[in-house]
């Protein structure tokens, strides 16, 4: 029987990437329809007999089991199987451990054999660092010593180490900025699924933005010295109920230290200080519920996180942060998608550090301000696109390149409108910064590329509320 369902698994799935998933409200239900009607019918309850995989050979079955929401012994009713069927393949793909996920069943007498199948990726990637000492392209661009300010190094990480999703990670780089970092994440698939993440991290670089003056980051250079000097280590636990559902409890150290002429410049880069050190206590819940982690189309994202920062230098008040971020995304029909991101960022401190202070222009950004930062306690942020598919090749294939891993390239390519909107609140900013406190806004049309290992490229312009325009490069899907 093993051999006559990966006959039709193959035969469905093909030897190469499929496209992402399908929505849930285009799910294919021929095939599972049709077999049941012709080898159980008149069955609106299915038992689950037996469960298989085949083509996992690095990825522990333990660990393709812990993400099923279903076992051997369990009932299935009938109408609702192949939507449940392909709910769990998406949950195997959404792993990002493979390109292919197939699905297949076979049903006798009301019980049902079900086979998942599967195409490994490459789990080892030494990739060389050849990276911009900016926040962004633009950041970059305007610099005068942009040609200076490159960092290289080797970036090596395992995935599925050991064939459990447990993924080792380390940098050693140079140039620039100095990093040498060392992580280790075991995300929990056991019946507890309970896992741990650990790992440590030392940087020092000869260049510090310490302070924002006309909305711009102000640079501070010493080609012998170190500006900037840091190092943390940090363990967590971490409750895995699904690919779609974790929650997070991590436990960091802190160390850093200015050098005397960063101090002098800015006093409140550390609230006088020049050396400080703290512990941050951060617990971190997120509910993943979208049809593709790297491009999504369907579903829904929420994550909130709270965070205490507890200081051990005198003159540094302790403060919580605390942060949500929740997107939703719709199919319109025809080729059409739909989105939109809602991001926000509290402190509660009586005073805050300008190394603390950090809101849109970093992690959080209003598309067409990229050369702008804005410090503040509090900020608010909307993004919202629609998307229309160009093209879905589903895999171009590599001629003279046998390994299947490598053979078969995917490529999509969207066109996106968007708007986004933002506002930081600031207690007190400096009289030149003007965008604190006021609404920002921007509207732009772009191409976004999705292909090899869940890469996403953007090319994007964007018109902002100052009447600004330009083109930007990004590597990630947006919101």
């Amino acid at each position: 029987m093993l051999a006559c369902l990966l006959s039709l698994l193959l035969s469905w799935a093909g030897p190469g990437p499929v496209p992402p998933p399908l929505p849930p409200d285009s799910v294919r239900r021929f095939p599972v329809d049709s077999l049941l009607q012709a080898q159980c019918p008149n069955y609106r309850k299915l038992r689950v007999a037996t469960i298989l995989f085949a083509g996992n050979d690095v990825t522990k079955e333990r660990t393709l089991r812990a993400e099923l929401d279903f076992t051997e012994g369990d009932s299935l009713a009938a109408p609702d199987l192949a939507a449940r069927l392909e709910a769990n393949r998406q949950r195997l793909y959404n792993l990002q451990l493979f390109h292919v996920v197939g699905v297949q069943m076979v049903c006798r007498n009301g019980q049902l054999t079900i086979l998942f199948g599967v195409q490994e990726r490459w789990y080892t990637f030494p990739v060389p660092i050849l990276s911009l000492a900016d926040r962004n392209f633009r950041s970059w661009l305007d610099r005068p010593d942009r040609w200076q300010r490159i960092d290289y190094g080797l970036h090596l990480v395992r995935y599925n180490f050991r064939g459990r999703n447990e993924q080792v990670l380390s940098n050693i780089q140079l140039g620039f900025n100095r990093k040498y970092e060392l992580f280790y994440e075991a995300p929990g698939t056991g019946k507890r699924r309970l896992g741990f993440g650990t790992g440590a991290s030392y940087y020092r670089s000869h260049s510090l933005d310490y302070a924002t003056v006309n909305d711009r980051l102000v640079n501070f250079r010493d080609e012998e010295g170190f500006p900037i000097e840091r190092w943390y280590v940090t363990g967590g636990l971490r409750w895995r109920h699904t690919v779609q559902r974790l929650t997070a409890v991590d436990v960091s150290w802190h160390q850093e230290k200015l050098s005397d002429t960063v101090a002098r410049l800015n006093p409140n880069y550390f609230l006088g200080s020049q050396r400080r050190q703290y512990a941050d206590v951060r617990l971190t819940s997120t509910l993943n519920q979208r049809n593709t982690f790297a491009y999504p189309l369907t579903g829904q994202y929420l994550q909130a996180s709270l965070n205490y920062r507890a200081f051990f230098t005198p003159g540094s008040p302790n403060f919580i942060t605390a942060q949500a971020t929740y997107a939703r995304y719709l199919a319109l029909g025809h080729d059409f998608y739909y989105s939109i991101g809602l991001q926000g960022l509290i402190r509660f401190a009586r005073q805050v550090a300008y190394a603390d202070n950090r809101a849109l222009g970093y992690e959080y950004l209003v598309r067409g301000y990229d050369r702008y930062t804005i410090e503040g306690q509090q900020l608010g942020l909307v993004q919202q696109g629609v998307s229309y598919q160009l093209f879905d090749t589903s895999k171009i294939r590599l001629k003279g390149v046998g390994d299947p891993k490598i053979n078969t390239i995917p490529l999509a390519l969207y066109l996106n409108t968007f708007a986004d909107a933002g506002y930081v609140a600031a207690s007190a900013p400096l009289a030149a910064n003007r965008l604190p406190n006021r609404l920002l806004g921007a509207v732009g049309i772009g191409l976004h590329l999705v292909t090899y290992y869940d890469r996403v490229f953007t090319v994007e312009y964007t018109r902002s509320l100052r009447g600004e325009g330009g083109f930007f490069f990004r590597s990630e899907f947006p919101i």
